[in-house]
């Protein structure tokens, strides 16, 4: 008994000094004093510059961690081993994260750079009235090319992709709802759909695909495209303006077919412990001239129609990337499918991976 009350005595210190620890950790970093704000958000995905001035003129400290998919940042949230006050999923996600009670109200009283945002992008479909989510920045998937190798004319339609001319020479976005949505849209089918049977079925188109396919990449394929290591590329808006930028010989389009409207929102998490630097910081981001600065070094549309006002004309009027009303009519928006739903995808596009390119 005396050998059993020691042993117990013993693993209590040991708890004792953790926690000492892990409080004095704590402390040294500002996450018991209220003043430290944990930002989880897309690599990349704000200028750093923003992140200091914000610190400077309010006295928060901000730390900043990433994500590479909404999948990995909702499990993590929903664990719960890690409190973040600030995160920035997509539409769809948000959607879920909503069902799963998994997000804070946003007190819109403490926004008041909220009247900032063009109304078109209020109010959507996976987040009536703005009640869990802010706008931050949207955008599309499309097809961007080198136009020293590829006429605009070879692409203007997810089914160009197929031309035995780019074999071995597109890059596309690793995603299981990007990859399995162009052979769906290529079809004729809906990004959001649910039948089995066409989903095997573009699926199976897709593996016919694979022999063009150089590699299936993420934020990185910019840096191959600007080094021209492939003709074509299938991504995101914001990484062909990126490249773009870094090569001009290259060129982004929207398919013919329609594509992916997708909207990157801000979010308060449920375990957040500083919201009401949460709300600063969102506030902040809203600010016209902070919304056009951070626009220019992500280099996505933003929703801000005051920042837009601040912004180069030549940026706000390129419709590759700023489309017209009748352009926004063709494109898709991702809807919560659901986990069992989700799982199909994921394993179908598994199939699509590792089907043999030669």
């Amino acid at each position: 008994m005396k050998q059993l009350m020691t042993m117990l005595l013993g693993i209590l210190l040991i708890v004792a000094v953790l926690f000492g620890f892990r409080h004095q950790l704590e402390s040294s970093l500002g996450l018991t004093e209220g003043n430290t704000i944990v930002f989880y958000n897309w690599g990349d995905y704000i200028d750093p510059e923003l992140l200091t001035q914000f610190e400077e003129e309010t006295g928060y400290s901000v730390i900043y961690e990433t994500f590479d998919s909404n999948e990995a940042m909702m499990t993590k949230i929903e664990q719960g081993g890690t409190r973040y006050d600030v995160a920035v999923p997509s539409e769809y996600m948000i959607e879920q994260m909503i069902e799963a009670d998994l997000l804070q109200e946003i007190d819109h009283s403490l926004l008041p750079n909220l009247e900032n945002i063009n109304p078109r992008f209020l109010d959507l479909e996976f987040d009536s009235n703005n009640r869990f989510s802010i706008p931050y920045f949207w955008g599309t998937l499309g097809i961007i090319y080198n136009t020293n190798y590829v006429d605009e004319s070879e692409v203007q339609q997810w089914n160009d992709l197929w031309n035995p001319k780019f074999r071995n020479n597109i890059m596309i976005y690793d995603g299981a709802r990007e990859v399995l949505g162009v052979g769906l849209q290529s079809l004729g089918y809906s990004l959001n759909e649910t039948d089995s049977t066409r989903l095997r079925e573009a699926t199976n188109k897709m593996k016919t695909l694979m022999p063009n396919i150089l590699a299936l990449v993420a934020d990185e394929m910019k840096m191959h495209l600007g080094n021209e290591e492939a003709m074509i590329g299938v991504t995101f808006s914001g990484e062909a303006s990126m490249a773009i930028w870094e090569n001009p010989e290259l060129a982004y389009v929207l398919p013919e077919e329609g594509s992916n409207l997708w909207f990157d929102n801000i979010v308060i998490p449920h375990n957040a412990q500083n919201v009401e630097g949460a709300h600063a910081l969102i506030d902040f981001l809203l600010r016209p001239e902070v919304a056009a600065k951070n626009a220019d070094y992500v280099g996505y549309s933003t929703p801000n129609e005051a920042a837009m006002a601040l912004m180069d004309p030549e940026v706000i009027s390129d419709e590759a990337f700023y489309p017209s009303e009748d352009a926004l009519d063709k494109l898709e928006v991702y809807r919560g499918l659901g986990q069992e739903k989700l799982i199909e995808y994921n394993d179908l596009f598994l199939e699509v991976k590792i089907e043999p390119r030669d």
